[in-house]
């Protein structure tokens, strides 16, 4: 009988390369949801809120019409009013029926402050409902 060598195998070799598989996956994955969430995180967002399909005409039963032009002029029913009449006309419709709704329609070209200082003499005098009325988009008609 005789005995061979006894040789022994060698083990497998420890790995030196990253496996670069998973890590593009993760990256494909990361750009992903950064290319989903950058338009999100617009700070310059263009808006154009006079217009929804949602608008549909129609009046309360007891409601104000109050329009701001776009030169900032405030009308309460077809009639001009500067800011300390507009004021005091909303006194006297807040203190007859305080429920009125009033319906804000404002110029696109208007200020937001300028609608937020109507909305507030609104509001003083008592008037809690406003609501804005806008147009349906001219595809929508």
């Amino acid at each position: 009988m005789s005995f061979g060598r006894l040789e022994r195998t060698p083990g497998p070799q420890p790995m030196s390369d990253i496996n670069m598989t998973p890590l593009v996956d993760v990256m494909l994955v990361l750009v992903v949801i950064f290319i989903l969430t950058a338009p999100l995180m617009a700070s310059s967002i263009r808006l154009d809120l006079p217009r929804t399909e949602g608008a549909t005409p129609g009046a309360a039963p007891q409601s104000i019409t109050l329009v701001v032009d776009a030169t900032g002029q405030a009308f309460l029913e077809d009639q001009p009013l500067s800011q300390a009449a507009l004021a005091e006309r909303l006194q006297r419709i807040g203190a007859a029926r305080a429920d009125t709704e009033v319906q804000l329609r404002a110029d696109a070209a208007v200020p937001y402050g300028r609608v937020v200082e109507v909305m507030g003499a609104a509001h003083s005098a008592g008037l809690q409902r406003i609501g804005f009325v806008a147009e349906q988009p001219a595809a929508a008609r």
